[in-house]
């Protein structure tokens, strides 16, 4: 047990650099285009956002295959793709049991799924910031061409 807490803990600690990493990323990415969503179409504040997502995504997904990787190193799976597989719904915390750890690495499972709640909650916190902060850019110009309803919806988040 305690040699699956350390690894697990290890396997967090490498999965907070990554999401840092790639949230960083993101974060310097809108802020490089955050000019750019004073004047920006609707479709353009998307292409934004969904760079954004894009980058927040990959964060999560490569902790998900790091994850897959010390499964795979463990011999919990012959083939990276079912490591990969059985990683995914662990951090999802989708929980489907088609596949299972062996007794003695289930706890693995568990840990990783705690990482995952995390990790996804960082990113969507991170997302939401940024789709607010797009809105706010943009909310002239969106009033213009769809109503008043976007500046009072946020004008009410303030």
């Amino acid at each position: 047990m305690i040699l699956n807490l350390l690894l697990g803990v290890a396997t967090i600690v490498l999965c907070l650099v990554l999401q840092i990493a790639l949230l960083t990323r993101a974060l310097i990415y809108y802020a490089n285009h955050q000019s750019a969503l004073e004047h920006a179409s609707y479709l353009r504040a998307m292409v934004i956002l969904n760079g954004v997502m894009l980058l927040l995504m990959f964060g999560n997904l490569g902790q998900v295959a790091l994850w897959a990787l010390l499964f795979q190193f463990l011999g919990e799976f012959e083939q990276y793709r079912t490591a990969f597989y059985h990683s995914l719904v662990n951090f999802a915390t989708l929980g489907y049991g088609d596949i299972v750890m062996s007794e003695q690495r289930r706890l693995l499972g568990a840990i990783q799924a705690m990482n995952g709640v995390l990790m996804v909650g960082i990113s969507t916190a991170a997302f939401m910031t940024t789709l607010r902060d797009a809105v706010k850019h943009n909310s002239s110009a969106w009033t213009a061409k769809h109503g008043k309803g976007v500046r009072e919806l946020v004008d009410r988040q303030d």
